[in-house]
């Protein structure tokens, strides 16, 4: 009930729109006084064609008094001129509105996915998301550019011609009038039915988009299980409801312009037929029915205009709808008023964790009561069978996440005082998903930081990278795109030498050798352990043999510590830690 309720009152979805170009209301007012002035001027026209139609008839029978002629018509240019100026400055003032618009609509959502919660991002499609940026900002631009102008003028010229026509004849004005109320009767009926369809439309697109994005991320996946079949069944699927969707959306769009084209050809009709009888009548002279006839034009021309901008402020509400939830999503709190607690560069490097229980969702605890200390220095590993919660552990440990109880201290300050930005700050990350983005290896792997090529090249260096930068193209300065012919394990390898020049006090390991072949892994274990050397550093993986020469290992099942200790202590009491490391080599004879 609460989807469609919100579909029949779609266009209340525009409020929030409004109110955002609030910030512009002096220049949107100008654009609108321009618009109605630019109408006015377009409407007073007819008034002197009738008079210009009338002398040239009294002319036909006597003297052609062409000085008045004259002077109408070097008034009408000047009229259509004014008309023309005031026209061109509302289009130019709703472009400048419509792209700051757009400009602060895309700067908020950036910053609002910037401040979102990691959960956020854990129950939504990004290509749905991206949808949201491009497509629904876009739409409301479009709108914005051409409807709301065009909103101003056809009502102005609307009602200005309808108070014109009623000072000319007013029995002509009724006879319009009446084939008008019924295309505006119909053209509301069609609005009550084809709003649900915009909105639905909107959201089969982020959807689609969604779909797209994720299929063009697993491209290989996908053509290794030969799922392209099954992959474009569900794009058909999703194509199909968008394209019915859209249709149906389209259909009664495009019914407005015909049926108030037919209202208008009605209305012609029915003055001039009207109009006739008058003048034969003598009620009417011949220049009314010459206004007259164009009055009938500018009157049913902004019905219209007006059936076309209501068509697209339902998709416009639709998209300000979506990008409106969106923007009103819970955010992070905001901490930048906290002060630094860790000035840079001031770290000791002891982290603990205090009896802290956390779930994704409130309902289902997954880590219990974990308490855990690291000293400063020390190399903690942490292992387990998948979905014990290791990743979990990091994910808290960088607020990503926030402790359901319990605290998590960095050299014993609670890390829920401090601000995020700082907590990242401590850390260099190498996770087992290698990101790179298109840019110069020498940018990837200086990321953020500014940094020197010699420090640059020493991480290289270290990482064991250099000798592959070096025989790149451009070596350094070579883009890395989707065109670079770079494995997974060199992608891995580019990251761990953006955590060396990071050069953090803590360092989290996140499979980072996941993606290396097992020579390459024993060429860069001692570099890592260069890396790791004087910092607190949280080793997360499932190959146990990289975490031999770790100072504590943290065994952990279903949330909990059931084992710690080091290498050689865990095996000793052959316990599950034992059981684990031996089954590797098991699996390997």
């Amino acid at each position: 009930m609460r989807r469609g309720n919100g579909e029949k009152a779609s266009l209340r979805f525009l409020v929030p729109l409004i109110t955002y170009i609030r910030r512009y209301t002096v220049l949107l007012m100008i654009a609108i006084v321009c618009a109605m002035g630019g109408t006015i001027f377009t409407i007073i026209g007819p008034r002197n064609i009738s008079r210009i139609a009338d002398i040239i008839q009294v002319g036909l029978t006597g003297e052609m008094d062409m000085d008045a002629i004259t002077r109408i018509a070097v008034t009408l240019v000047v009229i259509y001129c004014c008309a023309w100026v005031l026209s061109y400055l509302q289009g130019f003032l709703m472009t400048v509105i419509t792209q700051k618009t757009s400009y602060g609509l895309r700067n908020d959502i950036i910053r609002k996915i910037n401040n979102l919660p990691l959960k956020y991002f854990d129950s939504h499609l990004i290509g749905d998301i991206l949808s949201r940026v491009v497509n629904d900002v876009d739409m409301i631009g479009q709108t914005m550019t051409t409807s709301v102008g065009n909103l101003f003028q056809s009502g102005t010229q609307f009602i200005g011609v309808l108070i014109i026509m009623f000072t000319v004849s007013w029995q002509l004005t009724l006879v319009a009038v009446g084939a008008s109320v019924i295309g505006f009767f119909i053209m509301f009926m069609i609005m009550s039915r084809s709003q649900k369809f915009f909105i639905r439309s909107q959201a089969l697109l982020g959807a689609l988009n969604g779909h797209i994005e994720e299929i063009y991320a697993g491209h290989d996946v996908v053509n290794a299980y030969n799922a392209q079949g099954f992959e474009g069944r569900k794009f058909d699927d999703l194509n199909n409801r968008f394209t019915e969707t859209v249709w149906k959306s389209q259909f009664f769009g495009a019914l407005m312009p015909p049926l108030m084209s037919f209202v208008g050809n009605l209305g012609y009709v029915a003055v001039c037929v009207v109009g006739a009888v008058m003048a034969l009548n003598g009620q009417i002279t011949f220049g009314v029915i010459v206004a007259f006839m164009i009055y009938i034009r500018l009157f049913t021309g902004p019905l219209q205009q007006l059936g076309q901008v209501f068509t697209q402020l339902q998709s416009t509400a639709a998209a300000s709808k979506r990008v409106f939830e969106f923007l009103e999503e819970e955010s992070l709190p905001d901490d930048m008023d906290l002060p630094v607690r860790i000035p840079y560069g001031t770290a000791r490097g002891d982290i603990e964790f205090k009896h802290v229980n956390f779930g994704y969702n409130e309902d289902k605890t997954i880590i219990h009561d974990f308490s855990a200390l690291a000293p400063a220095g020390k190399k903690i590993a942490i292992v387990g069978p998948t979905g014990a919660g290791k990743t979990t552990m990091v994910n808290l440990l960088m607020r990503f996440y926030e402790v359901n109880s319990g605290e998590i201290t960095i050299d014993g300050i609670p890390i829920n005082t401090m601000r995020r930005e700082e907590v990242h700050a401590l850390f260099g990350m190498v996770l087992q998903d290698t990101w790179l983005f298109e840019g110069t290896v020498r940018d990837n792997i200086k990321y953020s930081k500014e940094a020197s090529d010699e420090k640059i090249i020493e991480a290289a260096k270290a990482a064991g990278i250099h000798h592959f930068i070096m025989t790149m193209p451009k070596g350094y300065d070579t883009i890395l795109d989707e065109n670079a012919s770079v494995s997974a394990g060199q992608k891995q390898l580019i990251t761990i030498a953006r955590a060396m020049v990071e050069d953090a006090p803590f360092l989290i390991l996140d499979e980072a050798t996941s993606s290396v072949d097992t020579r390459t892994e024993e060429l860069i274990q001692e570099a890592m352990d260069r890396l790791m050397a004087n910092r607190t550093s949280f080793i997360i993986a499932h190959r146990l043999s990289t975490i031999k020469n770790a100072d504590l290992i943290l065994v952990m099942k279903d949330g909990d510590i059931i084992e710690q200790g080091s290498h050689d202590e865990l095996m000793e009491k052959g316990g599950f830690y034992a059981d684990l490391y031996n089954s590797q080599f098991d699996q390997l004879d």
